[in-house]
């Protein structure tokens, strides 16, 4: 089983940041693909940032500019630099990693999800 610790949401007012962190853990051969997708009640779930195990990077168009996903290999941790928040961004925000668990099988594995609010 592969286990996802989010971490780092919370309360900022607009213009602020925030450090979004996510940690894999579990019986894993390697870890893919790691991203993070917001949801806001009503709507459907949607890509925020996801990179790839050699580092490539795609963003969603609302957030180019101001949000920065990375990746430590070595910690099995993705993270999302979020700066110039506004309140749009509020939602949950949730980690997805795509992990391979035998030579032919990969799962996908999500996080519990974290609150974010863009308030003042």
């Amino acid at each position: 089983q592969v286990q996802l610790v989010e971490s780092g949401g919370g309360l900022v007012q607009p213009g602020g940041s925030l450090r979004l962190s996510c940690a894999a853990s579990g019986n894993f051969l390697s870890i893919n693909d790691m991203g993070w997708y917001r949801q806001v009640p009503g709507k459907q779930r949607e890509l925020v940032a996801a990179i790839t195990s050699v580092g490539s990077t795609n963003y969603a168009d609302s957030v180019k500019g101001r949000f920065t996903i990375s990746r430590d290999n070595a910690k099995n941790t993705v993270y999302l630099q979020m700066n110039s928040l506004k309140p749009e961004d509020t939602a949950d925000y949730y980690c997805n990693v795509w992990v391979r668990v035998t030579t032919w099988e990969r799962n996908s594995v999500w996080g519990q999800g974290i609150q974010v609010t863009v308030s003042s």
